[in-house]
Order: C-alpha cells, then sequence, then structure tokens
C-alpha cells in the first residue's frame, strides 16, 4: 500500500510538472512576441520593476520631445526664414552724468527691456524653435569655416569678420543690421581643463553659467524651458533668457540681450551651444544690442581637456560708451569672443588649482591704505592658477592701532589676457575663524573693494596685460567704506572729506607705483 501510495504521488506530480512546463513555454513564447503599449519596443522576459516601469515612461516621454522637435526641424531646415519686422530707430546717445542717479540707474539697474519681457506666448514657441535651428547651422559654419568668410588681421594675432561675405553664405537670420548699430564679430579658440560635459552643463544652467562668466555677466535669468534635453542630458535642449553683460567700468554702458539658447550634440563628443536674438519678435525702441547666432563649439579632447571654439557676433548702438573706451570696445576686447574664452580659461585653472598641490607662491598685495603703514602678514595663501599673482590671501595688518587688532582682510588677485583685478575686503577675525573650522561663509559681512585694470584696447597690447609692447591700461578704482552709524545732522564736513581723502590718497598710490613700475 505504501509503494502504492507513492507511486500514485509520482504520477501526480510529474502530471503537474508537465503542466507548469507547458505554461512556461506558452509565457515565455508569449513574452517574445511582447511590445510595450508606451514607447512600443520589447518588453524583457522577468517581472519589470518599479524603477525600471517609471524609466520606461521616461523614455517615451523624451521620445516624443526628440520626435516633436525634430519633426520642426525637419519642416524649417532648408527654408528662409519668415521676414522680421525691423528694429525702431535707435534712441539717440545721451550724455553721461556721473553725479545723477537717473544715469547710474540706466548703466547697472535693470533696464527698460529686461523689465519688460516675460515668458514667451505659445504662438511664439514654434518661430523660436525655426530661429534656434537656423541658429546652430550657422553657428557651426561660422566656427569652421575659413577665408574669405574671415580675414586673419595684419598682425596675424586676431580674425575679422567680412560682413559682405556674411550676407552671401548666411542669408537667412534675424534681418539686416539696424541703422546706427556697428557690426561686432570675433572667433576665438583654446584648449581648457575642463571635461566638455562638465562645460555643457555649466552653459545650460544659468546659476553656474553667470557664476562662472560673473565678470561679464552682470545679471541672467531663465523664462521658459522649452525642451530639457534627452537621454539624461542637455541634447536638444531649448532655453529662453534674458541677461546682462557687463565691463568693468561705468564708462561703458551694459548690453541687454533677449535671446534663445539651444544646446545639441553633433557627434561622439562634440557639442555646440549657440544663442540668438529674439527681439525681432517684440520690436522696442529700447534694444541697443542684438545678438547674432553666438556661443561655442565643444570637442573632447583626452585627459579630461576641452577644445572650445567661441564666435560671438552682435549688432550694437555703442554711441554711450566713453571715448576712453571706444578702443576697447571696437577691439572685441570688451565683449568680444577673446574675453569669454579668457574668462572660461581663467576659472577652468582656477577650479583645477584646487587639487593641485605643487603652485608656488608670491610676494604679499602691499598697496591697500587699510594697512596705514603696518606690517602686513600673511595668514593663508590660496594659489588657483599657474601665474603666481593668481591667488586668494587672507592678510593680517600688525598695527599699532587698536582699532584694528580685530580685523583680517581678505584678497584675492587674478589676471588673464584681457583683464587684471584685485578685490579685498575687511572680514572680522571672529567670523573667519568660524569659516576656518568648518562654519558657513554665507554668514561673514563682506563690504567688497578693489580695481580693475583693462588694456587700452590698441593694437600694441593686444597680446594681454604685462606684454612688453603694451601700449597702456584703463584703470576703475571702486571703494566701499562703512561710516559709524551717527545721525546724519552729526556727519561733519570734515568726515566726508576725511574718507574722501583717503580714497583719493589711495588712488594716488596706485597711480604712483604703476608709474614707477612703469618706469
Amino acid at each position: 500500500m505504501k509503494t502504492q501510495h507513492e507511486r500514485q504521488e509520482n504520477t501526480q506530480l510529474r502530471t503537474e510538472n508537465e503542466k507548469l512546463r507547458a505554461d512556461n513555454m506558452r509565457f515565455r513564447e508569449a513574452l517574445s512576441t511582447a511590445s510595450c503599449p508606451n514607447c512600443g519596443g520589447p518588453t524583457a522576459v522577468g517581472q519589470m520593476s518599479f524603477d525600471e516601469h517609471h524609466l520606461r515612461l521616461e523614455n517615451a516621454r523624451l521620445r516624443e520631445e526628440i520626435d516633436r522637435i525634430s519633426a520642426i526641424a525637419a519642416k524649417y531646415v532648408g527654408k528662409p526664414v519668415v521676414n522680421y519686422p525691423l528694429l525702431s530707430s535707435p534712441m539717440p546717445p545721451r550724455p553721461l552724468d556721473f553725479g545723477a542717479q537717473p544715469g547710474t540707474g540706466e548703466m547697472y539697474g535693470a533696464g527698460d527691456l529686461l523689465r519688460s519681457i516675460s515668458a514667451p506666448s505659445e504662438a511664439d514657441k514654434p518661430m523660436i524653435i525655426e530661429l534656434a535651428v537656423a541658429a546652430m547651422e550657422e553657428l557651426i559654419r561660422m566656427a569652421q569655416m575659413g577665408e574669405p568668410l574671415w580675414m586673419t588681421s595684419l598682425d596675424g594675432t586676431t580674425s575679422m569678420l567680412n560682413e559682405e561675405e556674411y550676407i552671401r553664405t548666411f542669408p537667412r537670420g534675424i534681418g539686416p543690421k539696424p541703422t546706427g548699430f556697428k557690426c561686432e564679430a570675433s572667433r576665438e579658440t583654446a584648449v581648457v581643463i575642463m571635461n566638455h560635459i562638465n562645460l555643457v552643463e555649466i552653459l545650460m544652467d544659468v546659476h553656474q553659467w553667470s557664476t562662472v562668466f560673473s565678470g561679464i555677466v552682470s545679471k541672467a535669468s531663465t523664462l521658459d524651458v522649452l525642451s530639457t534635453g534627452v537621454a539624461g542630458n542637455y541634447n536638444g535642449a531649448l532655453q529662453v533668457m534674458t541677461a546682462e553683460f557687463q565691463v568693468p567700468s561705468p564708462l561703458v554702458p551694459t548690453r541687454e540681450s533677449y535671446y534663445v539658447r539651444y544646446c545639441k550634440q553633433h557627434a561622439e563628443g562634440t557639442w555646440a551651444v549657440v544663442d540668438v536674438s529674439l527681439d525681432n519678435l517684440r520690436p522696442s525702441p529700447t534694444v541697443r544690442c542684438r545678438r547674432r547666432p553666438s556661443g561655442c563649439l565643444i570637442q573632447e579632447m583626452p585627459n579630461g581637456y576641452s577644445k572650445v571654439t567661441w564666435v560671438e557676433h552682435v549688432e550694437v548702438d555703442d554711441r554711450g560708451v566713453h571715448n576712453l573706451y571706444k578702443q576697447l570696445v571696437s577691439s572685441g576686447h570688451a565683449f568680444g569672443a577673446k574675453r569669454w574664452i579668457a574668462t572660461l580659461d581663467r576659472q577652468c585653472e582656477r577650479l583645477a588649482s584646487v587639487m593641485a598641490t605643487n603652485i608656488p607662491t608670491g610676494d604679499v598685495g602691499e598697496w591697500d591704505i587699510l594697512s596705514n603703514g603696518g606690517v602686513v602678514q600673511e595668514m593663508a595663501h590660496i594659489a588657483n592658477g599657474r601665474d603666481t599673482g593668481n591667488c586668494v590671501s587672507l592678510l593680517r595688518v600688525n598695527s599699532a592701532n587698536s582699532s584694528q587688532s580685530n580685523m583680517l582682510i581678505l584678497q584675492e588677485s587674478c589676471a588673464d589676457p584681457t583683464a587684471s583685478f584685485v578685490i579685498y575686503a575687511p572680514v572680522d577675525i571672529v567670523a573667519m575663524n568660524v569659516v576656518l573650522n568648518g562654519g558657513d561663509p554665507d554668514y561673514v559681512a563682506l563690504l567688497p573693494s578693489g580695481f580693475a585694470i583693462l588694456p587700452d584696447g590698441t593694437t600694441a597690447s593686444a597680446g594681454g596685460i604685462g606684454d612688453a609692447g603694451s601700449a597702456g591700461s584703463l584703470l576703475t578704482v571702486a571703494f566701499q567704506i562703512l561710516v559709524d552709524s551717527v545721525p546724519t545732522a552729526k556727519l561733519s564736513l570734515g568726515s566726508v572729506a576725511t574718507v574722501n581723502n583717503l580714497i583719493a590718497c589711495t588712488v594716488e598710490r596706485i597711480k604712483a607705483s604703476l608709474s614707477c613700475e612703469n618706469a
């Protein structure tokens, strides 16, 4: 009976096993021919996890976005762009008033253009995408073409755009140059110490971009994101932005721009980011600058380096520029590709220097009147570039004046081929100790001052600051001084005169020092 019972159980188990094997074969056959209802692709064998399901849905959404942008691009590439309404005639030049607040506000405050711009409407978006696609095509050709589009200067150091050839080569675009505007076009190439993917991320993140190029970009914002890109990167990303560009001098008005930024991967390790103005969508008499296709071509290099070719092409009403800075602006040192590349190269070098340990230190920045004749001691020195002058220093003034015993000076000096800066700020020693012990540096009160040195823009100084052939420099000094909190009525003219004398003395000392250096 026991043997018979076991035989019956074996027969039953064998039958169930055959049934399960048949079900397994049927399920495998069904899975092999099944397709995803979202993306249309084949499904994987096995149970799909929640994360995998989420990724498939995201991929399906991104694929739809690619198809949408590709369809629009295919529709417009190769076709002439609709003629846009021309800009209104530029406003007549206004005299600079260095004492009146309205003049200063126009240079450094939010201008009429940026205040009046909002996110684009749905009706504008197809036209914006059309402009971006055409601008990308133009930028790639501008970055790669040689003569006769780009003519080499007599000294062989710069490339100049042949405007007649440009009009013949690129008949489409944002329309002819407005009356009274000047063309500024430049191209520069450099190899920088940064991965090409990181560069793309910096350019497409408005916060990182405005921080890295803080010497050029005074303010920037993203108004709308038409596309976030695909496959977890910025390939195909489209952003509508506003920005204000500056030169570190009150004698050069800022330039405001309303534009679309488009990022695209062209080959493995090759990316391009292009800007083009959208001002013609909403003509305004306050527009004094518009960007034709400008941006950069980024190519991957070995060992984490990148080759960057920058093209800067703008049309601008520059009649508000002071005569001292006319040559600097027209030469391209102020807003041109050379300055963008020099700033990018300097910032990449600065970030790379954080990991370096073999950078030599230089002598202590002893020009400051805050030392008041005291002995300056360098408490900390952080090199952030190959040049020994590029560094951050924490200085202590050993002075007989007891009021300065609890004060340190935080100073940074830096230089690139287009500009040199010395920026410093007194800091409280207690607050600095908190930071040195791992505290939040945002809670340290800073009142920065300093000066900027720019080349005068003549041909002799084209090689950069400090060259033997430099013809001259432009110096801008800026001070912020905190006066004791006393009632306004009790602030005597003598106190104001003392502050003015301090500023005047410092300027004279700087001038005298520079004169001695030149001699």
